[in-house]
C-alpha cells in the first residue's frame, strides 16, 4: 500500500502540518511517470526538519527486464542559484568568505570557505533569488545575468538542482552585504583577480564545488577577453 494512503497515524508533514506549515511531503514522485523502468511505490518523510529527509521505495527493471525492490534516501533542500560576480575593468572577481560547519566536521582546517553567491530559491524565480543573495551578501545590486546552465551537485542523495550565472559588478556600487544577521550570517566579501583565481584552486584555498565550476567556466569563457 502507498504511503499516500493514508493506513498510518497521522504525522507532521504528512497529514498534519509541519513547522514550516507543509503537508503532502509524503507523495513528492509517486506522480512521476518519466522513466518507464521505475516504479515508485512508497514516500515515507524520515524527518521534517527546516529541510526534508524522504525514504523512498521504488521498484528498478534491469537491463536484463528483470524487476528488483530498492529503498534509498534523498535529502530535499529545495533548489538553489549561484553567480559569479566579475569586474571586466578591473579583472576582479566577487566572492564571499563564511564558515561552514559541514567542511570544518569533515577535515576542513577552520571551516572557512571562499565561495560564490549563493543562495536556495525560498519560492522565487531563480534570477530572482540570485538577485536577492547577491545584495544581502555582498551588497551588489546585480543588473544583467547570463544564465550559463543547471546541474545536480549531490544526485545520488540530495534532490537540490542548481542554477548558474554570471554577472557584472562594480566595485564603487557596493552598498551593504555581510548576510542576514538574524540567520546567523557573517559572511565577508573576498575581491580575487583573474590571475589569482585558478591558483586558489590549485593551493586548495577555494574547495567549494559550486565555486569551481564557476572558475573553469570563468577560464574558458571569461579570463581571455
Amino acid at each position: 500500500m502507498s504511503s499516500d494512503d493514508v493506513s498510518h497515524d497521522p504525522r507532521p508533514g504528512h497529514d498534519l502540518p509541519d513547522s514550516r506549515g507543509r503537508t503532502g511531503l509524503h507523495r513528492t514522485g509517486l506522480d512521476v511517470t518519466g522513466n518507464p523502468d521505475v516504479r515508485i511505490s512508497d514516500v515515507e518523510v524520515v524527518s521534517d526538519g527546516w529541510h526534508v529527509l524522504r525514504r523512498t521505495t521504488f521498484d528498478y527493471r534491469g537491463r536484463d527486464g528483470a524487476w528488483a525492490t530498492h529503498s534509498r534516501e534523498t535529502y530535499d533542500r529545495g533548489n538553489g542559484a549561484t553567480v559569479l560576480l566579475y569586474d571586466p575593468a578591473g579583472r576582479t572577481l566577487l566572492l564571499s568568505r563564511q564558515f561552514r560547519l559541514p567542511a570544518y566536521v569533515n577535515g576542513h582546517p577552520d571551516g572557512m570557505l571562499v565561495e560564490a553567491a549563493a543562495g536556495l530559491l525560498d519560492g522565487d524565480a531563480p534570477e530572482e533569488a540570485i538577485r536577492r543573495e547577491a545584495a544581502e551578501e555582498l551588497g551588489v545590486q546585480v543588473g544583467a545575468l547570463e544564465h550559463l546552465f543547471d546541474l545536480f551537485m549531490s544526485p545520488g542523495s540530495v534532490t537540490e538542482c542548481v542554477h548558474f550565472y554570471a554577472a557584472e559588478y562594480l566595485p564603487a556600487a557596493i552598498v551593504g552585504g555581510g548576510g542576514l544577521a538574524e540567520e546567523g550570517e557573517e559572511i565577508e566579501p573576498v575581491t580575487v583577480g583573474y590571475d589569482e583565481a585558478l591558483a586558489m584552486i590549485a593551493d586548495g584555498r577555494i574547495v567549494d564545488g559550486k565555486t569551481v565550476i564557476l572558475l573553469q567556466w570563468a577560464a574558458l569563457n571569461l579570463f581571455g577577453r
